[in-house]
């Protein structure tokens, strides 16, 4: 082994789009505790777009994977690739799995969840384990009865999407000249697009289970906008203005907020609001992101509180979300009797996220990385 494998420095953050994915994951709780009042119905929901923060952290994703990774080829291995993703994601995603256990039970609900309170604990334990991996869960094994391939904390599917992505571009799409990933990046577009438009539903929605449909679901809301972050990445076409995160703040915030586009009979029309989001407004909204400068330190504070809480506030909220949302469907609770009690899940769950970040993400994250640089160094000494 060279010894440059063990000298790779990490780079200065983005702190604009840090700070974007703090605002964007806490719009997915706000997005989250309302739905519990949408009667049903996607077509009547505050917050309505929501779910396309999934879509925003994709794009984000490729953006940085691509420039923290693709100058690093020549003194990293795909291997050393993957332990510095695991690194990065793994331990929130079992600290979200043991708070999807613990709160399991009380989640029980006659209308929403009616197996929860007859569920065998071993089975609780075993689908916990099995979440430890991101490894999903057949709807046959599913412990709650919405079909999730990871039933304890239902955001985790995007986390399996994101690992794929990061094996697709560790194997294949990192190698790939601009041309050729732009090739792909149109195709991903237009999968997206005919998805969107022309499918069944108008809209992105999806992608959680494990059957053909959900999983079609998932890979058209991951190609498109995990490629063109690289690609965005790689062409280096940013954008500098001033005030970057504060304009870009309310412009993916309105794109989350809009009301669907459309109805029952007109579904192409929120499709194609949909697609212009993703394939060119949240383009956009990184290029700008990327391309600024924080000139005052409560700015700087700002996106560095936004962005170290942004990956445990998206991983480990949906447990109190499914808590919420069996209780508003079990007792009928409207709106106005319930905000009290969802503003104190949306606080609830920012606790939680900074308290699990201090206590056990941080800590674990440097453990981690100090075993493993221990062990290129020794790696390194056995190759003298």
């Amino acid at each position: 082994m060279s010894s440059t494998s063990i000298d790779i420095q990490p780079k200065k953050h983005y702190e604009i789009l840090d700070g974007l994915r703090g605002v964007a994951a806490i719009l997915v709780v706000a997005f989250h505790i309302l739905e519990a009042h949408n009667g049903g119905s996607r077509f009547n929901q505050i917050i309505n777009h929501g779910y396309l923060a999934v879509d925003f952290f994709f794009l984000l994703s490729g953006f940085v994977v691509a420039y923290a990774y693709d100058d690093r080829w020549a003194k990293m291995t795909q291997w050393e690739f993957y332990k510095r993703r695991l690194i990065r994601l793994q331990p929130m995603v079992i600290m979200g799995m043991i708070i999807g256990a613990i709160c399991y039970y009380f989640q029980a609900s006659d209308i929403l969840f009616p197996q929860i309170a007859g569920m065998e604990v071993w089975k609780v334990i075993v689908t916990m384990v099995i979440g430890f991996t991101l490894l999903p869960i057949p709807p046959s094994l599913e412990i709650r009865g919405w079909g999730e391939m990871h039933p304890l904390d239902g955001p985790a599917w995007s986390l399996f999407f994101e690992y794929i992505a990061n094996i697709l571009y560790a194997v294949l799409f990192r190698k790939f000249s601009n041309k050729v990933m732009t090739v792909f990046v149109l195709i991903f577009a237009g999968m997206l697009i005919n998805y969107t438009v022309f499918g069944p539903k108008g809209d992105v929605i999806g992608g959680w289970s494990l059957n053909l449909e959900q999983m079609n679901v998932g890979f058209t809301r991951l190609l498109y906008p995990f490629f063109a972050g690289v690609l965005l990445c790689r062409l280096g076409k940013l954008i500098h203005i001033k005030g970057a995160f504060w304009i870009c703040s309310l412009m993916i915030s309105a794109v989350l907020i809009i009301p669907r586009i459309g109805d029952e009979n007109s579904l192409w029309m929120n499709g194609l609001y949909e697609s212009f989001c993703i394939i060119l407004v949240f383009p956009l909204i990184v290029a700008i992101g990327a391309g600024g400068e924080i000139k005052s330190a409560f700015s700087a504070k700002i996106c560095k509180l936004l962005g170290d809480i942004s990956y445990p506030i998206y991983i480990t909220h949906y447990p109190l979300i499914y808590w919420y949302t069996a209780w508003v469907i079990d007792n009928k609770i409207e709106i106005k009797d319930g905000y009290i009690i969802g503003i104190g899940v949306l606080i609830s769950s920012i606790v939680i996220a900074y308290l699990c970040l201090k206590l056990y993400d941080e800590p674990v994250r440097n453990w981690l990385q100090k075993k493993v640089q221990g062990s290129n160094v020794q790696r390194f000494k056995g190759t003298k």
